[in-house]
């Protein structure tokens, strides 16, 4: 074999090694992103479970405490922000929205102890304790994967790849300062 020959296929050998890293890349960051997609979608399940037991809990507590009316109409402004929170910002500040006023909600339900033994509140109670924790989870996924996917478009050679095909990172599901204090709920008037 001649010099020239072997030259050759070492170009063409880097040439086919470069071309496989750069698709592995890619596939990666596509993968990455449709995780990231994918849990999304599990956070935006599982709120939307728990924006709709909502009305029901607040209906169960407004039969007791009738004259709460501004944390009911906290309630469901928070509610309907969530309904229609978009990206993962917004739906954080709902989420931090919704469950200060559910806090504010089971904090006039312990006011009334009738309420509090009521079969029907206790069950959408528990059923909300549930959705919580499923929504931590999902949330955690969701962090999970945004992480990985950033990771990889900040890391070589798929920063490249993300830089040549437009890959832009993905949004963590996080609560801004004001929204991490604690909710102050307070019966003054």
């Amino acid at each position: 074999m001649s010099a020239g020959v072997i030259v050759a296929l070492v170009i063409v050998g880097l040439l086919l090694l470069v071309g496989l890293v750069l698709l592995f890349s890619y596939n990666s960051l596509v993968m990455g992103r449709l995780r990231c997609r994918e849990a999304w979608s599990g956070i935006d399940v599982q709120l939307k479970r728990r924006s709709s037991l909502v009305p029901n809990l607040v209906e169960t507590v407004k039969g007791y405490a009738q004259h709460e009316r501004e944390v009911f109409e906290n309630v469901t402004k928070a509610r309907t922000a969530m309904m229609g929170a978009q990206a993962p910002q917004q739906a954080a500040q709902a989420d931090n929205m919704l469950t200060g006023a559910l806090k504010t909600l089971f904090a006039v339900a312990e006011a009334y102890p009738e309420l509090k033994a009521n079969q029907n509140f206790l069950q959408l109670q528990g059923e909300l304790s549930d959705l919580e924790a499923k929504v931590a989870y999902a949330r955690q996924f969701y962090n999970g994967n945004v992480l990985g996917y950033n990771t990889r478009l900040q890391t070589v050679p798929s920063l490249f790849v993300a830089n040549l095909f437009g890959f832009k990172q993905e949004e963590f599901f996080a609560a801004t300062e004001a929204e991490r204090t604690d909710v102050k709920v307070s019966f003054a008037r």
